[in-house]
């Protein structure tokens, strides 16, 4: 099995999709080092993985710091000696019309789903290079592949992780670092309780809606890009119409956008 009794540091990991990837990894008897600014959701993270037969320590950070982002990566060093994975996860939903989207909310987003994987690739991947082993899973989203209106401050942020990755990838193959990114759809999760998020009650209800329904959810998500990284494969799409949306914008670029557009007006999706 994949990142069997592998290291591990997971941003964000106090629940959601950063919890499924700690409790995959404690399976797989791992020791994983995991961050978030909720402690007590970590805490209760931390228990789970020692009932799955892992080991994990929690340390508090917010990855929009430098600084504590070489803190955890220094910590990271001293208690697991090397880093086998990183899964740069945190992330927050902004979504809305543009004009109805604060700038500050903007700023908010951008400097925790780009910038707080920036932090972490920064701060993981010289060790890795010099080891000449290890794994990134950069956590995106399908949105940063398809950009669907009225979620621009995701869209943008998620692409910039696809773009990061995809660099980091043609940088680090030959070092012997694999870089993947993942890019999901919809899954049940914590990002709508996010209070910056979601600006339109209706696209809240749909969101929702397509959470509930989808059939693969956060462990599903977690072992699918666990899977990927280890093949060596730059994107992972577990969901299949992730992977239907994206073959068809790369067929129609130019007319993709405006259908999507008209999808989303039609009220179909509620």
């Amino acid at each position: 099995m994949e990142f069997e009794g592998a290291t591990a540091v997971v941003t964000g990991g106090a629940g959601g999709l950063g919890r499924a990837f700690c409790e995959e990894l404690g399976r797989r008897g791992g020791r994983v080092l995991l961050t978030d600014v909720d402690a007590e959701g970590a805490a209760e993270t931390v228990r789970l993985v020692d009932v799955a037969g892992g080991e994990a320590r929690f340390i508090e950070a917010d990855v929009r710091s430098e600084e504590r982002t070489r803190e955890v990566a220094e910590a990271a060093a001293d208690w697991l000696g090397s880093v086998d994975l990183l899964v740069n996860n945190a992330g927050v939903g902004v979504a809305g019309p543009f004009d109805q989207v604060t700038l500050d909310d903007w700023r908010y987003c951008v400097d925790i789903n780009l910038w707080g994987v920036i932090y972490g690739c920064h701060a993981f991947v010289p060790a890795m290079k010099r080891r000449g082993r290890g794994y990134i899973i950069n956590v995106a989203s399908s949105a940063g592949l398809l950009a669907p209106p009225d979620m621009g401050p995701y869209n943008v942020t998620k692409a910039g992780v696809i773009a990061l990755s995809e660099t980091l990838y043609g940088e680090l193959t030959s070092h012997g670092v694999n870089v993947t990114a993942l890019c999901p759809t919809f899954f049940r999760t914590n990002i709508l309780e996010e209070p910056r998020g979601v600006h339109d009650d209706a696209a809240r209800r749909v969101a929702n809606k397509l959470m509930d329904r989808s059939k693969v959810q956060a462990p599903d998500v977690a072992r699918a890009a666990l899977a990927a990284v280890h093949a060596g494969e730059l994107y992972s799409v577990p969901m299949r119409d992730g992977r239907m949306y994206w073959r068809l914008k790369r067929a129609l670029p130019a007319g993709f956008a405006a259908i999507v557009d008209r999808v989303a007006r039609s009220g179909l999706l509620k």
